[in-house]
């Protein structure tokens, strides 16, 4: 079977938990007290500061008790300000106020973790820091934007399936209580709305518009069929038509206030969120990843939301015409299949 075949399949089902969920919880009795040292690659985000206030605290309970911050990787782009500019900083303050051993490579570091948190800002080394956690073992938690193309993100997802690896992305919006709590109803249509800066070297809403898109997804789940974008230089505004007739939107802010939040059409009554409140929601659920190594957001859906993201950049270059979602995601399953022939690696 051709790793286009098996990416295929991965993404019409990836019911990859099952397959994956072993790898992780045998090793929680490596570290000191049950604990699972974790690793982090990409000391350029703010993330690797708050996420390790929180897992190296003292009274900590639940899943957030069984994982502590150990080691990093600096890693950090030159050709992006905000990781270039922040890299030293964050490195010397989880060095110095969180004592977390600072390494020279990410060979190193897996010497010396059970798991990993690949937080690095820039989405495109992504699938090169990835690989050798997977080859590795260790379980891993991927931070927005999971790679710097759709093409990246599919290959990442087929690495750790091959491999028995447990993996996923998310943005923390989709665990917030009231965003979870919305899904309790049936959802219509959905609309939702946040910051969209623009990062020369990343597809348009792979930069921070990510979030806000996976705030849709979160709420309308899988299934969208086709995109539509308008661009100004203030405003994105996408819209996806899902398979059952369904319609959600996402409105991407560059002028005028802004923040995160949602509209959600249910069949008995439309309900307005601002959606916020800080990481910890989604530390509980990567620490119970991490712990039992079921994914809490499949692979297809992951994938599906970069397809959508990669089919409004196509729908910007067309003047805002509708694009296949499917049309999208072959044209990336045969880059993937092409270029892993080329390196001798397709099956």
């Amino acid at each position: 079977m051709t790793i286009g075949n098996r990416i295929v399949g991965l993404v019409a089902s990836l019911a990859a938990a099952g397959v994956l969920a072993s790898a992780a919880g045998a090793r929680a009795q490596e570290g000191e007290a049950g604990v699972l040292r974790a690793g982090l690659i990409g000391l350029d985000t703010s993330h690797v500061v708050a996420f390790t206030r929180v897992l190296n605290a003292e009274g900590k309970v639940g899943p957030l008790a069984r994982v502590k911050v150990v080691a990093g990787f600096p890693g950090g782009s030159p050709d992006i300000p905000s990781s270039r500019d922040r890299v030293a900083g964050f490195t010397q303050q989880l060095r110095d106020e969180y004592g977390v051993e600072i390494v020279d490579s990410i060979d190193e570091l897996l010497e010396k973790v059970d798991v990993v948190f690949l937080e690095s800002v820039d989405g495109r080394p992504h699938l090169e820091q990835a690989r050798p956690v997977i080859a590795a073992g260790k379980p891993l938690f991927v931070d927005k934007p999971m790679a710097g193309s759709l093409a990246d993100a599919i290959e990442i997802f087929a690495l750790a399936e091959e491999a028995g690896v447990p993996c996923f992305s998310s943005s923390s919006l989709r665990f917030q209580p009231e965003i979870v709590a919305a899904r309790q109803q049936s959802i219509v249509g959905a609309a939702t709305f946040g910051p969209c800066s623009l990062e020369e070297h990343h597809p348009d809403l792979f930069w921070y518009g990510v979030h806000g898109v996976e705030l849709l997804y979160a709420l309308m789940g899988p299934g969208c069929e086709s995109v539509s974008r308008v661009h100004s230089e203030g405003t994105d505004v996408v819209t996806g038509s899902w398979a059952d007739g369904r319609i959600g939107t996402y409105r991407g802010i560059r002028a005028g206030k802004s923040g995160f939040g949602a509209v959600v059409f249910g069949e008995s009554r439309i309900d307005s969120y601002t959606v916020g409140g800080g990481y910890n929601d989604l530390l509980v659920e990567i620490c119970a990843f991490f712990l039992d190594g079921e994914p809490p957001v499949s692979p297809k859906e992951t994938i599906e939301l970069f397809a959508f993201m990669e089919a409004a950049d196509e729908s910007k270059r067309l003047g805002g015409a509708p694009v296949s979602i499917r049309e999208v995601l072959d044209r990336a399953l045969a880059e993937v299949e092409a270029r892993r022939s080329a390196a001798g690696t397709g099956r």
